[in-house]
């Protein structure tokens, strides 16, 4: 469910680490400043079909927030070889007399939806060839994305994480180099560097931001902190202490949908990155030998299992979904202390639980520092912005890039996100977060990666597709106490 890439000079002057492999996810805070928001996710059941949303209609409603980070892809297409050169189309001159349909595919999220049918409707109003919009649950998108690319049937825009899930579909030479466009437009100028460049691959531009950042967090609700007398853990001993002081009130310290493995690899990215900081991941994303013995990877197995053994997630988590809202719902009706995720779960929380978020029930506090750790506290992990790129097969290419130019940096879309949550991967957009209903929210959640060293990127989408997905898969298996830290790290060895 997550991922990351080169970028220059950030805000304050340093050189984030380059990449070569587009897929690696280490980079500077302020570098992802902009990436802040609720991921465009999945929700209801994991088996739903698409819906299609037409142009002239508000997107599909009732759909609950999920991590863009994405989930475990089952049966995900392996990535191409080395890209050569010239393998990607390039984006085709402005002038513009298509018709017909340009698809776009999305995934659900009943806060955000509107917004990009608002948006698609205005832009049609002066368009010959017209937007639709298919809406998708997480998992059910990723199998059809990585079937219907290369064929009739694909999307001409389609949503992507960046990184590894983005570059497996630029290696088959079947996304638009848009390079030009943004230059041209003026569009690229508006975004942050350090966030368009996780849509860069070989120093071309194949996507653009259409979401905000997603730094993950610990979230709690607050009526059963005040009760209960205590306040949010700053470090891991004082969270396992919480765990205690909830089990004995009868209720589960952590809610954890276990159903998924991508809600897992949070603790696992987390506790690395306190153990060690950044550099161990950036051993396994370079394919370093013995980079998943790191002391800081086994220490963080351990603490995973150290939790379970504490009762941290109660007994049935692994049965508790996301997308159906069973994890926030446990946080939202009292049933659960506490949860880590991203700052999407705030906009989901908002929709969902209404009279919750209105009686300020969620809590919000940075990931607990471990002691003895050598990772910065105030290093954050998360999920960038989300992007929209586009097929170099679509018969509409030039809408379709001109769709992307012109709506995504533009003011009344930036001020839309803000409005919901999110604070958009454009320049500037901290002066837009004050006044607003969820300031609050917005300016902890923009403070917490502008006070960052590091925002290290989720590993499911930073590294390939299979190991991703063999990462989340044996996390589950970890979980369930199925396997040992050292059974999990043979498994992942053997994936590259």
């Amino acid at each position: 469910m997550i991922s990351r890439n080169a970028r220059p000079a950030d805000a304050r002057g340093r050189n984030p680490r380059s990449t070569k492999f587009p897929a690696r996810r280490a980079v500077t805070a302020v570098a992802a400043l902009a990436l802040f928001a609720a991921a465009a996710c999945s929700s209801d059941d994991d088996n739903k079909d698409v819906k299609a949303a037409p142009a002239t209609s508000a997107a599909a409603s009732g759909a609950s927030t999920a991590a863009s980070s994405a989930a475990e892809t089952s049966g995900a297409a392996s990535s191409a070889a080395e890209p050569a050169a010239s393998s990607a189309a390039a984006a085709p001159a402005a002038s513009n007399d298509e018709t017909g349909t340009v698809n776009l595919w999305l995934l659900e999220d009943a806060t955000a939806n509107p917004l990009m049918q608002k948006r698609i409707d205005e832009f049609n109003k002066t368009s010959k060839a017209k937007v639709k919009m298919s809406l998708y649950v997480n998992d059910a998108y990723k199998q059809k994305l990585q079937v219907s690319m290369g064929s009739a049937n694909a999307p001409d825009i389609f949503f992507n994480w960046g990184g590894g899930n983005l570059k497996q579909f630029v290696d088959a030479g079947q996304v638009l180099d848009i390079t030009e466009p943004l230059k041209a437009s003026g569009a690229g100028e508006k975004f942050l560097p350090s966030v368009l460049d996780i849509a860069k691959i070989n120093d071309k531009n194949y996507g653009v931001p259409m979401s905000g950042m997603q730094p993950m967090m610990l979230f709690y609700n607050t009526k059963l902190f005040a009760d209960a007398g205590v306040q949010p853990p700053k470090t891991h001993a004082e969270w396992l202490t919480l765990v205690d002081t909830f089990k004995s009130r009868k209720v589960i310290p952590v809610a954890l949908a276990g159903a998924a493995g991508w809600t897992e690899l949070q603790y696992l990215m987390y506790f690395a990155d306190r153990n060690g900081g950044q550099q161990p991941f950036n051993d396994i994303s370079d394919g370093k030998p013995d980079a998943w013995k790191n002391p800081a990877i086994v220490k963080a197995l351990e603490q995973i299992q150290e939790m379970v053994d504490r009762g941290a997630f109660g007994t049935n988590y692994a049965g508790v979904n996301y997308d159906n809202q069973g994890a926030s719902k446990l946080l939202a009706t009292g049933k659960a202390a506490m949860m880590v995720m991203g700052a999407w779960e705030f906009g989901g929380q908002k929709n969902d639980n209404p009279k919750f978020m209105e009686a300020k029930g969620l809590g919000w506090a940075p990931f607990p520092i471990v002691e003895g750790g050598t990772g910065d506290p105030k290093g954050v992990v998360g999920v960038p912005a989300n992007f929209f790129s586009v097929n170099s097969a679509s018969k509409a290419p030039k809408t379709a890039v001109d769709f992307l130019t012109k709506v995504f940096s533009e003011d009344q879309y930036v001020s839309d996100l803000v409005k919901i949550g999110q604070v958009p991967a454009v320049k500037g957009v901290d002066a837009k977060l004050k006044g607003t209903d969820n300031e609050e929210f917005t300016t902890f959640s923009y403070g917490m990666v502008a006070d960052a060293s590091t925002f290290t990127l989720a590993w499911d989408q930073a590294l390939s597709p299979q190991l991703g997905t063999e990462v989340n898969k044996q996390l589950q298996r970890l979980f369930l106490k199925q396997i040992s830290p050292e059974q999990f790290i043979a498994a992942v060895e053997k994936v590259k």
